[in-house]
């Protein structure tokens, strides 16, 4: 038995057998362990007990030096002692910088987040900080530079747009800037293509810009014929883009305006340069300066020729009536050099350098100043008058300046009186802006006693009105219909009119958008109920057909004949006492039905009272008869003599209450069939009552 104890038998070799084969397997194997039991199902022993399996399975189990169980972790990551899974490289590691193998590039890092930016807002909010800059010290040259130091040129079109955007809501001043700095870059910064682009622009954001800036489409046109005016802007530009954009569109209407109001005015270029007060480089006193120089050299040097290329070279056209009048005034002064003096004149005349209106009015401007010229200047008149045969005879002055005898118009070399009312007028006025005071305005006019100058006084105070902002021109129409109602007849309102528009080109070198203007001034009056529509008529037939001023007729008849005409042109100037007198209208009529339902008469008067505008008391005269005639209730009579009575309405009122249902008896005879005979009556009792001026003609009442 002893030696058969050394030798193992069948079974226990076959086992052995089994497991060699198993032991190979997992060692030479690059799977992990779990994986191999699940792709490699070894086999155990077919015979044998529980023991011999058991002793097996102790002999080849690994495990780790430290005695501890080294099972492999989940998903083959191993365990302490072990490599890790493949590609792991969630290791926990110390590097240290004072390591001599230590590698920076070992360190961990972090992705830092980070926004991308647009380089066109970049580019955006740079050159508002650009044109807030050039805004403030007016340096062309440096806006010019820092613009060329943004690069990103193909955004030049978004500066543009940019620029003038910003300019639009900003003083006279800055937009002057904008097109100077544009006129600058022209060419040698952004070129012709960009800066069409650029209008383009804005032609297309037109709608938006409207909505902040009330009167975008005037303000944009003007830019428009600025920028063609500079030769920045090829004028085809206009017939391109207004096909390019909707006729609906605020930049279709701003190529229009353009075309219509400054590019086809006469002497549009001289116009649309003035516009916002001329060049940023130059002032109005540095001008005259120059041309007191250049008058005085050309007296001692008498190159007729070098004198035309300086005053040609000052660039402000708009103001040659300054050339001529110095020169007029140093011809006198000089007696030896009035010849040289009159042959600059005749010389500019003549190659067109000077226009007939700019000569015309500088001639205007010296004989309204003759009586102080005469002070230093004894012979000034006597000369004067000698210069004007002789400058119309040679052809360098028009003949209209002087009358057909051939002597100075009176227009020309007035009298004192007319000088003294003038001059009292223009306070008067100025007291007006100031304090809004209609009433006192009167009185100072009725003070003046001089009724036959109430055309010379509407033609100041629209003058006046036109060169200020939009308050004063509001404050002037309203001025007008008082001034209508109680001591302006409409033949004086007719009059000071026409001699405005005969005036309206000589205007239009002062104020540019003078045409657009004095249109919505008569407008206006219309709407206001000053002047007929017949009387537009009126003033026309009396103007030359094709003259500045029959152009602004024939606009004014536009604009008041118009759909929705009364609100619009009672808010042309921005509302104020405009908006006030149509919301007058609608407390009219409210306050009548009140009072004509059952209401008291104190409380109706009380109302008319609250209104504040006597001067439109007359609206209260012509509301109270129509309905008093739709209504067939002559009981508002009552409410007519009760605010009579009181001093409420005056005699000037109702008399131009009663003469506004007069003139519109025909219309109003189609809805109300009685109207003549309903006012026929309520004529002869107002006359009874002594409501009306004896001056009213009540012959169109008879029936």
């Amino acid at each position: 038995m002893a030696s058969k104890e050394g030798f193992l038998t069948e079974g226990q070799r076959e086992t052995l057998k089994i497991a060699s084969q198993n032991a190979e397997i997992l060692s030479s194997s690059p799977k992990s362990p779990s994986a191999l039991l699940a792709d490699h199902h070894i086999k155990a022993p077919a015979g044998g007990g529980k023991a011999h399996t058991a002793g097996i399975a102790v002999r080849h189990v690994r495990r780790s030096h430290s005695g501890k169980y080294g099972r492999a972790k989940k998903d083959g990551a191993g365990g302490k002692g072990t490599w890790g899974k493949l590609m792991d490289t969630e290791v926990d590691s110390h590097i240290d910088r004072n390591d001599p193998n230590y590698d920076s590039g070992e360190e961990p890092y972090q992705l830092v987040g980070s926004t991308v930016t647009d380089p066109l807002d970049e580019f955006k909010k740079a050159v508002v900080s650009l044109i807030d800059e050039y805004f403030s010290n007016g340096d062309v040259d440096l806006a010019a530079s820092d613009l060329r130091e943004l690069g990103s040129s193909e955004y030049y079109p978004y500066f543009i747009k940019r620029l003038v955007s910003m300019a639009m809501d900003r003083h006279d001043k800055e937009k002057e800037m904008a097109s100077v700095l544009l006129s600058a870059l022209y060419a040698d910064v952004i070129s012709p293509t960009q800066i069409r682009d650029g209008f383009f622009m804005l032609l297309e954001s037109a709608d938006d810009l409207a909505v902040d800036i009330l009167d975008a489409v005037d303000i944009l046109a003007l830019f428009l014929a600025r920028a063609v005016v500079d030769d920045i802007l090829p004028p085809a530009f206009l017939a391109r883009a207004r096909k390019a954009l909707p006729e609906s569109s605020k930049g279709f209407q701003v190529i229009q305006t353009a075309e219509k109001s400054y590019l086809s005015a006469p002497h549009h270029a001289e116009l649309v340069e003035r516009r916002w007060g001329g060049s940023t480089h130059i002032t109005v006193e540095e001008v005259k300066k120059k041309i007191a120089d250049l008058l005085r050299e050309y007296v001692d040097s008498g190159e007729t020729l070098e004198a035309c290329r300086c005053i040609r070279e000052l660039g402000v056209a708009f103001f040659h009536h300054e050339v001529v009048k110095k020169a007029l005034v140093l011809a006198m002064e000089i007696p030896s050099a009035e010849p040289l003096l009159l042959k600059l004149l005749k010389e500019a005349a003549e190659e067109g350098l000077i226009s007939s209106s700019q000569m015309a009015k500088g001639f205007s401007r010296l004989a309204e100043g003759l009586d102080d010229l005469a002070l230093d200047i004894p012979s000034a008149k006597a000369l004067f008058q000698s210069f004007v045969p002789k400058a119309i005879s040679e052809g360098w002055l028009d003949a209209s300046f002087a009358n057909p005898a051939g002597e100075v118009g009176e227009f020309q070399v007035e009298d004192e009186k007319v000088r003294k009312y003038k001059k009292e007028a223009v306070s008067i006025i100025h007291e007006y802006f100031l304090s809004d005071d209609i009433p006192e305005l009167i009185r100072s006019l009725e003070d003046l006693g001089a009724p036959e100058y109430n055309s010379i006084f509407l033609k100041r105070l629209i003058t006046l009105a036109l060169d200020r902002k939009n308050r004063e021109k509001e404050m002037a129409s309203v001025l007008l219909s008082a001034l209508h109602i109680e001591i302006f007849s409409t033949e004086d309102i007719v009059n000071g009119f026409v001699m405005l528009l005969e005036n309206a080109e000589d205007t239009t070198l002062d104020i540019l958008d003078a045409s657009n203007e004095l249109a919505l001034f008569l407008a206006r009056a219309v709407i206001d109920d000053v002047l007929a529509p017949l009387n537009l008529d009126e003033i026309g037939s009396r103007l030359p057909p094709k003259c500045s001023g029959s152009q602004t007729v024939r606009m004014a008849r536009t604009l008041s004949s118009a759909r929705h005409a009364g609100e619009r042109l009672l808010r042309c100037w921005g509302g104020g006492t405009g908006w006030a007198v149509e919301d007058a209208k609608d407390k009219i009529t409210k306050l009548l039905e009140e009072y004509e339902s059952g209401g008291v008469v104190g409380e109706a008067c009380h109302c008319i009272r609250d209104l504040g505008m006597p001067f439109f008391n007359h609206e209260v005269v012509k509301k109270a008869l129509v309905m008093a005639m739709e209504k067939k209730n002559d009981r508002l009579l009552n409410l007519l003599q009760e605010c009579f009575g009181e001093g409420l309405i005056t005699t000037n009122q109702m008399t131009k209450g009663f003469t506004r249902i007069k003139d519109g008896l025909d219309d109003l005879a189609l809805d109300i069939p009685n109207a003549k005979e309903k006012f026929a009556y309520y004529v002869e009792h107002a006359q009874s009552k002594g409501w009306l001026l004896p001056s009213f003609d009540s012959s169109a009442t008879d029936v």
